[in-house]
């Protein structure tokens, strides 16, 4: 896998081999760094004249996971595989239940708001907008770090009904999505490539390259493979890397009014926060003892760590003094390495 690279002034410049990553910070040339990815990538101390060749990003849309691959003219830079987030429509009829809840406590109920601001105003599904802003988010997130040129998306279609009205490509939360979606890519001047699922298979037929039904598996095969056809079909790269990245949005509890449940007596308490001691949730920590790990909640002026991999609580104790703040990172990233043998396909 390759290192993205960016200068002093933070501009993308090509990727590097760990070896050479590894020689930069050694040397001071470079500084580590993780973006909200949590994706490893060096910035130089010094100003580069960016020298970049075309770099195509391959999206493999899902309705659970996600496939991406980044390819150049030579090689792949970066596999990933993520998870689409689902959890946003159960979240709006918790908030409308409590909302309910709170007003027939309290006897009062709001008038009617007949000028409603988004009466008459195109706007998406939450949780469609969710999906596919989740899929615009390491769009960007990757573009950050990697000088990115062309995108290549399998242009998935929504299943019609003939003979209704209430039901067609008009109207299907997917097509809406998806051509949000588009629209948004033109804007940042990336040239966008629509491929159809026949040609996507073409393209694996053609490499002989198999995908397993398997969606959920953390493999190449389950998503990156057709993510990497569809990014080599644009700049024609080589299969030197089956290694991927595997993402998972990080869930913080946001701030509410105060806890579902009331404790003894009927004290409704505070909950949830994006702040902890004055750090960001979520803020990227290096702990003496427990090393690599992100900020959670807080308790008794101390902070709690997660496990930047599982998101499992390691500790509630932990200290300010003692963290190393790295970065605010967004997703959980954990790096999976291809298996030995068959690694490598040229063509």
């Amino acid at each position: 896998m390759r290192i993205p690279v960016m200068d002093a002034e933070m501009r993308q410049l090509m990727p590097t081999t760990p070896t050479r990553a590894r020689l930069l910070l050694k040397n001071g040339q470079a500084s580590p760094y993780w973006n909200k990815l949590g994706v490893f990538c060096i910035i130089l101390k010094k100003e580069v004249e960016p020298d970049n060749q075309p770099l195509a990003l391959g999206i493999d849309p899902g309705s659970k996971f996600e496939g991406w691959s980044i390819v150049g003219t030579q090689e792949v830079v970066l596999n990933g595989m993520s998870e689409a987030p689902h959890h946003v429509k159960k979240s709006l009829e918790v908030r409308r239940d409590m909302r309910r809840s709170r007003r027939f406590r309290n006897c009062w109920r709001r008038p009617a708001r007949f000028h409603n601001r988004l009466r008459n105003k195109k706007s998406l599904p939450p949780s469609t907008h969710a999906r596919w802003n989740a899929k615009l988010r390491i769009l960007d997130l990757l573009r950050q770090i990697i000088p990115i040129t062309d995108v290549v998306v399998e242009d998935v279609k929504a299943m019609t009904k003939k003979g209704t009205k209430r039901w067609n490509k008009n109207f299907s939360p997917l097509e809406q999505g998806k051509t949000w979606f588009y629209a948004e890519i033109m804007d940042r001047d990336l040239r966008l490539h629509l491929k159809q699922g026949f040609e996507t298979k073409g393209f694996r037929d053609e490499l002989r390259l198999k995908k397993t039904s398997q969606k959920s598996k953390k493999t190449f095969s389950s998503h990156c493979v057709d993510a990497f056809v569809l990014a080599r079909s644009v700049v024609g790269g080589a299969l030197t890397e089956r290694g991927l990245y595997y993402w998972t949005p990080i869930m913080l509890h946001r701030r509410q009014l105060h806890r579902f449940q009331p404790k003894k007596g009927g004290i409704r308490s505070p909950y949830g926060g994006t702040r902890s001691m004055g750090l960001t949730r979520g803020t990227l920590v290096r702990h003496p003892k427990h090393g690599l790990s992100y900020v959670g909640g807080s308790s008794k002026g101390n902070v709690s760590l997660h496990n930047i991999i599982s998101g499992k609580r390691i500790t509630q104790n932990a200290k300010v003094l003692d963290l190393t703040i790295l970065t605010v990172i967004r997703w959980r990233a954990q790096f999976l390495p291809a298996l030995k043998g068959g690694v490598s396909l040229r063509i």
